[in-house]
């Protein structure tokens, strides 16, 4: 017996792996009616509301490691909001900012986002109830993160990826000309083809308890939303899969949808002679994507419970180069955009670009890119603006990852990133976008590195 006592003592004494477990949280983060909407170049102001914005969010927790992926129905969010969250979320949670992945959904039909430049200063940031929803956000979102921590119930964890070819399109076309063109119009003639492709992934993670209820799924496809349009506010179709997946799952089942890489993607058709917008097209676009989530429910592969990471690292872009003769035109331009004639959407684009550009006195354009992983098979990789489909292809490309997401829009919002080939063929993207040519590449490269890294590390 002695010579038995140290070895059961030694069974008995190892650690077990602690069980995967997930909290799940939605706040209300609807503004007041009156507040100037985000998306566009002019001033709106809200006139209701269609259906309320969310901020939802997905903890994830394993072995005292802790990870939140917080999805928000809001065109973007600008540094101040992402500064101040992350700070009430460490200080009420502990989650350090590599921990939380922030993102919007990119609805048209959400608030203005103060904090992006002169854009927003002309078109209503300075108005008293935005600087009241200012103060506001951040302790919603914090809000919803703690809420998700209160809420831990052991989970299981399973991915799929579905293919949807038939709501996305590239808005950037090669024309007869031999320019690039930018949403040319429906049946032109004088187009000859995309410039770019889609992306027809439509990414599932479903989580269920050990028993198997629904406790939530997280959707990801990479198409603008911005399909309702109008002065109410609404979360556009990701809200049309979340009430539909509700009720085929269980209210109980929280659903959170990210924005791939859409930046030169939307839904315009150029071969239907209609114009589809509206609610009526939120619906159908929603129930078609809903539809890809219910196939790729019947395809889940389970994911290993496994080590749960997170990277976070800012990426220094080159600034995009103006000149002072530029600067002069775009102060030109902003003085005349309420004017009659006003200045012109192509002025005002290239123009809002030299002042902001200009403010910047040649700093480089900071950029987040942020990894959440678990185990070897299933990685969130976050980016800060509008970003190339071309560009999240070539991230999902390099993954070892068989499950990797690519959300866009996630961290302090650095406008568009279009990849190196569009800069010569120029429009709108281009001609907005912050950063100088190869910006888009580098944040490619670092994603690649930490994917890498971290795959080791899983093993």
């Amino acid at each position: 017996m002695r010579m038995l006592l140290p070895l059961l003592l030694l069974v008995v004494s190892l650690p077990s792996a602690a069980q995967l477990r997930i909290g799940r949280a939605s706040v209300v983060i609807t503004p007041p009616v009156g507040m100037p909407t985000g998306g566009s170049y002019r001033k709106v102001i809200s006139e209701g509301v269609l259906d309320d914005l969310h901020a939802k969010t997905i903890v994830l927790e394993q072995n005292g490691k802790r990870v939140a992926l917080v999805s928000c129905d809001l065109v973007a969010i600008s540094e101040p909001f992402i500064v101040d969250a992350r700070r009430l979320i460490e200080q009420q949670t502990g989650l350090k900012a590599e921990d939380v992945m922030i993102s919007a959904t990119h609805t048209h039909s959400g608030p203005m986002m103060p904090g992006r430049g002169v854009r927003d200063e002309m078109f209503g940031g300075e108005m008293p109830v935005v600087t009241q929803y200012r103060k506001w956000l951040p302790e919603r979102i914090a809000e919803s993160v703690k809420l998700a921590l209160a809420n831990l119930t052991p989970v299981r964890v399973s991915a799929a990826i579905e293919h949807e070819h038939a709501v996305a399109f590239n808005r950037r076309f090669h024309m007869k000309n031999g320019t690039v063109a930018w949403n040319p119009g429906r049946l032109n003639p004088d187009i000859v083809r995309p410039a770019g492709p889609i992306d027809p992934d439509v990414a599932v993670v479903y989580f269920e308890s050990p028993d198997g209820k629904p406790l939530a799924t997280y959707v990801n496809h990479a198409l603008h939303v911005a399909v309702v349009g109008g002065r109410r506010f609404s979360a556009d179709y990701p809200g049309v899969i979340a009430r539909l997946l509700a009720n085929v799952r269980g209210q109980d089942m929280l659903t959170v949808f990210t924005i791939g890489a859409a930046g030169n993607i939307n839904h315009v058709n150029p071969s239907k002679p209609a114009i589809a917008s509206g609610i009526a097209e939120a619906n159908r676009i929603g129930t078609i994507l809903t539809g890809s989530v219910l196939k790729a429910y019947d395809g889940l592969t389970p994911v290993p419970e496994a080590v749960l990471q997170a990277r976070r690292t800012v990426v220094n872009l080159p600034p995009y180069p103006v000149t002072p003769d530029d600067v002069a035109k775009g102060h030109d331009a902003a003085r005349r955009f309420d004017a009659k004639p006003p200045a012109s959407f192509k002025e005002l684009v290239s123009g809002f670009r030299a002042i902001d550009m200009d403010r910047m006195q040649g700093r480089p354009v900071e950029a987040e890119v942020q990894v959440i992983a678990l185990g070897n098979q299933l990685a969130w990789v976050g980016l800060p603006g509008e970003v190339f489909v071309e560009l999240g292809m070539a991230v999902k490309h390099a993954s070892p990852f068989p499950f990797t997401i690519v959300a866009e829009l996630s961290g302090p919002w650095i406008g568009y990133v279009p990849d190196r080939k569009a800069y010569p063929e120029g429009n709108y993207e281009v001609e907005s976008a912050r950063m100088a040519e190869g910006g888009g590449e580098m944040l490619v490269e670092a994603a690649a590195a930490m994917l890498a890294e971290m795959h080791r590390n899983a093993r």
